[in-house]
């Protein structure tokens, strides 16, 4: 019996909580309500919102053609808990076949060089040596999404 008075008394106590709540977020909107509300004064370089422009808007977004390319290229990056960099020896488990890369293309990423493979780690692409796990080059996992 003990139990459930407890929890029936957190349980009221909660909802006055945010019957309270509710209640004075209605009361702030009254008050900002009641208050004047000033014009704003127009940003000098910019045309006045009544006017109407003197050149047409762009017709569309721009083709993807035209969009200038984003680099991709990442300096550093943290996987398990670890800061990682050019030059860097990746752990044993990324050098392993479940980790390699092999279709790099549907990836959007790069030829890897001879001896080399594509990688995944922490939210990027790493390109690692087959030997020595020496990361090569570093690419944003944003890059397939392009």
């Amino acid at each position: 019996m003990r139990n459930t008075t407890k929890i029936l008394f957190s349980g009221a106590l909660i909802s006055m909580l945010a019957f309270a709540t509710v209640a004075q977020a209605e009361e702030d909107t009254s008050v900002t309500d009641e208050s004047v509300v000033q014009p704003v004064s127009p940003v000098p370089g910019q045309p006045d919102a009544t006017q109407s422009p003197t050149q047409p808007e762009a017709q569309g977004a721009p083709d993807a053609e035209q969009e200038q390319p984003k680099n991709y290229d990442v300096n550093e990056f943290f996987s398990d808990a670890q800061r990682y960099t050019v030059g860097d020896v990746v752990p044993d488990k990324y050098r392993s076949k479940p980790y390699e890369i092999v279709e790099w293309q549907k990836r959007h990423l790069p030829a890897p060089e001879i001896g080399s493979h594509w990688t995944y780690m922490g939210g990027n692409y790493v390109l690692i040596t087959d030997g020595e796990g020496k990361i090569m080059q570093i690419k944003s996992g944003e890059i397939f999404f392009r």
